[in-house]
């Protein structure tokens, strides 16, 4: 189910509303020229350190891999980015939705046993 096309624009989703809540965050916590910087700068420095940590072989990702990683510190990384977003909007206050994000996440990576399994052995 993991790979189901579904199941990848879900997660494709959930990437950009973590992306999101990290520009949130740096939106609310920071004034000035510094609240544009960190509003733009965070998640595009975040996507970038996010995109080039990848499997070999990783059919969500069509296989490339510019920094070819071990699956399981591939799934650290993705639980990390997940769990920042989600500390990020409970740090703006935005204890709703960092809430949601994370329910959001563990729903999917239950969905996707067949992807976890698969990133734990490679």
């Amino acid at each position: 189910m993991g790979y189901h096309p579904i199941n990848l624009f879900v997660r494709f989703l959930l990437e950009l509303a973590a992306l999101a809540g990290l520009a949130w965050w740096g939106w609310q916590t920071h004034s000035g020229a510094a609240q544009l910087a960190f509003c733009v700068l965070t998640p595009a420095l975040v996507a970038t350190i996010w995109g080039m940590f990848a499997v070999p072989g990783d059919r969500s990702r069509h296989g490339s891999a510019p920094v070819p990683v071990p699956g399981a510190i591939r799934l650290m990384l993705e639980l990390a980015v997940f769990a920042a977003a989600v500390i990020a909007l409970a740090l703006t206050g935005a204890l709703l939705l960092a809430l949601l994000l994370a329910a959001a996440v563990c729903v999917h990576y239950l969905c996707s046993a067949d992807r976890i399994n698969w990133l734990v052995h490679h």
